[in-house]
């Protein structure tokens, strides 16, 4: 019920660019609303508490269920039953694969809804309905605990977690409202400045051109961009604490915050000096910089054609991207806070094959990190990279070539968005089975692997 009034805010641009997408949405808002009325009349009276094995299961579904609801605009809008289930869970994962072409000629409502996904999927619309509805109360932190998985899951920054969403989310809003108002001052529209703001704060990578960013051909525009890109890709907790508590020096502090930014520019160095020593590579330095924090932080804006550039640029930014954004972020990616676990990790039983009797201790800057973590951390990149091996064979299976197989599925799991060849612009030429398994892929990247893969065990339902 809380996510059809989602559908009110398109209907409004439908009615004020007169569109004629208005009963689409109507239509959605009407079909989701009595299913979800239903289903709250038929459990009111239920009350019980919620187990940490109920929230992976009701985490599971709700994104499941809210992609084929969010799905509903696409196909009466004349997408078939797959292309629009993959458009709205792509959405709804802030992933940005696309299967749609002409966006200019697309009708305002339907590019505003396609923006709107994605902000919503953003923080979380778990979070958002832990810290508005307190029908969900008891069990909202075994819900918070499966919607943000990952090395740092059990951080809360305020006592309760309601408290936690609400700042969570009132830091997002505030970067949204920022994001939008410099874009319009930058020069983009009114209509261009929103929408763009709501894809880039969610680092979903949604545009409402097809020349994504380099359609307005401004620098202005691309340092917004940058910058925002940047913010939303680092964790939420060091903004909490440079907003709230007024700690801004937290930043520098933040050993995970150093290694990501690292991460960048080594990258953009790397691709600069691919550039210049390729007789054939034609990039600029300022777009080579725009697509390495792009596509490092998982948003996948554009600013123009790289059919110019060298082959081994593309390949080496779609490695940031499995690198990915910071944790607690919400971007995708393994995150650099495991990344930098397992570097470490590594050097420290290499130093200990060599002084076997030293003890010696993994710290994270000035933290000390548990064993009992380092090990759940390779635990993670292990069933990561077995879930990637399995989908990678599934779609060559399909018939998808090797290039547009191995970066479509590091794209969708690592919730991307553009890869190379044949999904270099577009997912169109997939076939239907290939659009289903890189819809799992999207969700699997979203969940961090294993809230989803979780429920795939026979213990799990035994228990």
């Amino acid at each position: 019920m809380f996510f059809s009034f989602s559908f009110v805010f398109p209907m409004l641009i439908s009615w004020i660019y007169m569109d004629k997408s208005l009963n689409i949405f109507i239509t959605t808002f009407l079909i989701v609303f009595t299913f979800g009325l239903s289903g709250w009349y038929f459990t009111k009276g239920s009350i019980k508490d919620l187990s940490q094995s109920d929230g992976f299961i009701i985490i599971t579904f709700f994104w499941i269920i809210l992609s084929i609801a969010g799905s509903i605009p696409f196909y009466l809008s004349g997408m078939s039953l797959i292309d629009a289930f993959f458009e709205s869970m792509s959405g709804i994962t802030t992933t940005g694969a696309t299967v749609l072409s002409g966006l200019d000629d697309l009708p305002q409502s339907l590019l505003f809804y396609r923006q709107l996904l994605q902000w919503m999927g953003g923080m979380g619309l778990i979070v958002l309905a832990i810290a508005v509805m307190p029908l969900l109360g008891i069990g909202g932190g075994q819900l918070y605990k499966a919607e943000i998985p990952g090395a740092m899951n059990d951080q809360k920054l305020t006592p309760r977690i309601k408290e936690t969403a609400q700042a969570l989310w009132a830091i997002y809003l505030v970067l949204t409202l920022a994001c939008a108002f410099l874009y319009f001052i930058g020069g983009m529209s009114g209509f261009d400045a929103i929408s763009h703001s709501l894809s880039t704060v969610s680092i979903g990578g949604f545009s409402t051109h097809d020349l994504s960013i380099g359609y307005f051909d401004s620098n202005v525009i691309e340092l917004i961009c940058i910058v925002f890109m940047l913010l939303s890709a680092l964790s939420f907790t060091l903004h909490y604490f440079a907003f709230y508590m007024k700690k801004p020096l937290k930043y520098f502090y933040d050993a995970e915050f150093r290694f990501f930014i690292s991460i960048i520019f080594f990258i953009f160095v790397i691709t600069v000096l691919i550039n210049l020593f390729s007789p054939n590579s034609n990039a600029d330095i300022s777009d080579l910089l725009f697509q390495s924090i792009s596509i490092i932080t998982t948003t996948g804006f554009s600013v123009g054609d790289t059919s110019g550039w060298a082959p081994s640029i593309g390949f080496l930014l779609l490695i940031g991207a499995f690198i990915g954004a910071c944790s607690g972020s919400v971007g995708g990616g393994v995150k650099s806070w495991r990344v930098l676990i397992m570097i470490n990790y590594a050097y420290i039983t290499l130093k200990k094959m060599v002084h076997p009797n030293a003890v010696i201790s993994l710290k994270i800057g000035s933290k000390s990190v548990d064993d009992s973590v380092a090990s759940s951390v390779w635990g993670f990149f292990s069933i990561y990279v077995i879930s990637f091996i399995v989908l990678f064979l599934g779609l060559l299976i399909t018939g998808l070539d090797f290039e547009s197989a191995f970066s479509a599925i590091g794209a969708c799991l690592n919730n991307l968005g553009p890869g190379l060849g044949e999904v270099s612009i577009n997912y169109q030429s997939v076939t239907p089975v290939g659009k289903i398994i890189l819809s799992f892929a999207m969700i699997l990247g979203r969940l961090e692997i294993f809230t989803l893969l979780v429920l795939l065990t026979p213990a799990f339902w035994n228990k």
